[in-house]
């Protein structure tokens, strides 16, 4: 279907750009019952809003002209939660409207203040900034608001999640009431459906995807892997795709900063993307992505939102996002306008449970397997070299003379071994990693009277474990290890359980009876997994801890407190005093005295 008609100068502007047919969104905005109304629209990342709103709100500001006049006070203001989202509508709107002489200013932060100031004082048709900025020249009366027709609010659940909502007031408290609010949103919680009754009139509601639907063009995977190995995930996912661009999810600046620093190290050409950054960093950073320098983005959530960057074929989700909009606000970074992409979500094991339940918000399809291995990762890149577009190009006769000069010199099997020696040496190398564990089925959610009989039963179990002296199973179906920590290093089995964990590549379920002593702590692990926590473990060892098997004829030492009850690891356990008893003494120092300023509970009066 082509687009309905429009004004003659944007319509000259698709044709250029090789606008054919429009988007779903892009033709429900220009439907008879949306001209010159209030909108309120969701759609999908990737969908085309730009250009969407971009059309919509030209009947209003050009009317029956096919160009503008001279520039003076803004027309139309569009409000974007980012710098980077900001400047791309921007670059969408200069094209679109270029034809028609319209002239667009961007205000956002980190950008010059006073070369904005002078755009707006020397005139314009349009404005389009981040809401602390607009906020900041509205204050000062650098921006002229009397006059405007349009407002556009672009992400505006994500205004409101970043905590603009006190600034969106403020601006749209500055315009004309008689003016037309178009506001486009992922998503629509109650708080968006508040904001659009208060300052919008019989908005038309457009709404072109199923709630939580996911994108029919990302497959989606999921990685597991062991918490210590989630860094070596990333390198074997990205060698493993070898997309043109992909980009990396983390939840922190410092994450960003410490994964890019490691990808760099390895030979990948990546930038990085945090709100630590100045505006030329990152625009930069982005630069570099479009025109191929650099093929792999590492971003927090905030700074790459609204981030469209062509051939995007993977997206990585180093930590796993806090929600299941945020999961399919990621992923949304690929699969856009119509090309197919992968969405890889890695897993540790202590996370699955917290994945199983994101996917099941989101409603994606997600299929789950190990990382891909060195070996894998190689018979891709054989593929991958035999299939090289380089092969199928047509060869100029100065390089068949060096080709026949090569073969005179050397022979063919000579030649092709350097030719892979070449290519290899460009690549960065695989890491080796242990899978986590086979597949198992998806969880299965228990009624209400099945949780309540496991939990009472588990109370029992516990309660009888305890009274026994802990939680000890059959010896024939455990293997003793040591590790190099006792209770002069404060050992404690609540933050003792995490490191056999992450170390060794076992949960809890694999863990036995936790014995403490002075130098040491003994430990239990099921026999089938023994070997491979082993082999984890000795990997692992460095010099702070040390885990290794427990030697047979290694006697108990007589200070062996089990991990079976609150006395086991209550505060008489952490760590040596000098009022506490000793093992062998069973006293107080001869030394020691009690400070004068303390009160025994025995010296107060009634």
């Amino acid at each position: 279907m082509p687009f309905p008609k429009t004004n003659p100068s944007l319509e000259r502007a698709l044709t250029d750009r090789g606008y054919n047919d429009p988007t779903p969104v892009q033709a429900a905005v220009l439907a008879p019952e949306a001209l010159g109304r209030d909108l309120l629209v969701s759609a999908q990342t990737g969908s085309g809003k730009t250009v969407a709103y971009g059309l919509a709100m030209a009947s209003t500001l050009l009317g029956d002209a096919e160009r503008f006049g001279a520039p003076g006070e803004p027309l139309a203001l569009i409000i974007a939660p980012t710098r980077e989202l900001a400047l791309q509508v921007n670059r969408e709107l200069v094209w679109l409207y270029g034809p028609a002489g319209g002239r667009i200013v961007s205000c956002v932060g980190g950008m010059d203040v006073r070369r904005e100031q002078r755009a707006l004082a020397d005139g314009c048709h349009i404005v389009v900034g981040t809401p602390g900025r607009l906020r900041d020249h509205l204050e000062r009366g650098r921006l002229d608001t009397s006059k405007l027709r349009v407002v556009v609010l672009d992400e505006a659940d994500e205004m409101l999640d970043l905590g603009f909502r006190e600034d969106l007031e403020f601006i749209l408290d500055a315009t004309p009431e008689e003016r037309r609010t178009l506001l486009f949103s992922a998503t629509l919680p109650k708080n968006i459906v508040t904001l659009a009754r208060r300052y919008q009139r019989e908005a038309h509601r457009i709404d072109t995807l199923v709630e939580n639907e996911p994108h029919g063009d990302i497959e989606y995977r999921a990685i597991r892997c062991a918490p210590n190995e989630v860094e070596h995930a990333v390198v074997n996912v990205l060698r493993f795709y070898e997309s043109r661009g992909a980009m990396v999810f983390c939840h922190t600046r410092e994450a960003v900063r410490h994964l890019h620093a490691s990808l760099i190290e390895r030979g990948f050409a990546a930038v990085a993307i945090s709100g630590e950054l100045t505006q030329n960093e990152r625009s930069n950073a982005l630069q570099s992505l479009r025109d191929g320098r650099a093929r792999v983005c590492v971003a927090t959530d905030v700074a790459a939102r609204g981030i469209d960057l062509p051939d995007l074929g993977l997206v990585i989700h180093f930590d796993l996002p806090n929600d299941h909009e945020t999961l399919l606000h990621r992923s949304g970074r690929t699969g856009r306008a119509g090309r197919k992409g992968v969405c890889v979500m890695l897993v540790p094991y202590t996370r699955r449970r917290k994945a199983e339940r994101l996917i099941d918000m989101a409603g994606v399809d997600v299929t789950w397997a190990g990382a891909p291995s060195a070996d894998e990762i190689r018979l891709k890149d054989r593929e991958r070299l035999m299939q090289d577009p380089i092969f199928a190009e047509e060869a100029t006769e100065e390089d068949l003379a060096m080709a026949r000069a090569l073969l005179a010199e050397r022979s063919a099997e000579e030649i092709a071994n350097a030719l892979v020696k070449f290519h290899r040496a460009r690549l960065p190398a695989p890491e080796e990693i242990v899978d986590a564990g086979s597949d198992r089925e998806p969880r299965q959610r228990k009624d209400k009277r099945e949780r309540t009989e496991e939990r009472t039963r588990g109370f029992k179990e516990r309660d009888r474990g305890a009274s026994e002296g802990g939680f000890e199973r059959s010896s024939e179906d455990m293997v003793w290890f040591r590790m190099s920590v006792g209770r002069r290093n404060n050992a404690d089995p609540r933050w003792l359980l995490p490191i056999i964990c992450r170390l060794g590549h076992v949960t809890k379920k694999e863990i036995g009876s936790i014995k403490i002593f002075d130098r040491e702590t003994k430990f239990e692990i099921v026999k089938s997994h023994a070997p491979k926590f082993a082999a984890a473990a000795r990997k692992a060892n460095d010099e702070d801890i040390r885990i290794e098997p427990a030697d047979a004829g290694h006697g108990k030492p007589r200070d062996a407190k089990p991990w079976g009850g609150p006395k086991a690891h209550g505060p008489k356990e952490r760590g040596a005093h000098p009022a506490r008893k000793t093992a062998k003494e069973g006293k107080k120092p001869k030394d020691y005295k009690r400070p004068k300023d303390k009160k025994r509970s025995s010296d107060k009066r009634p």
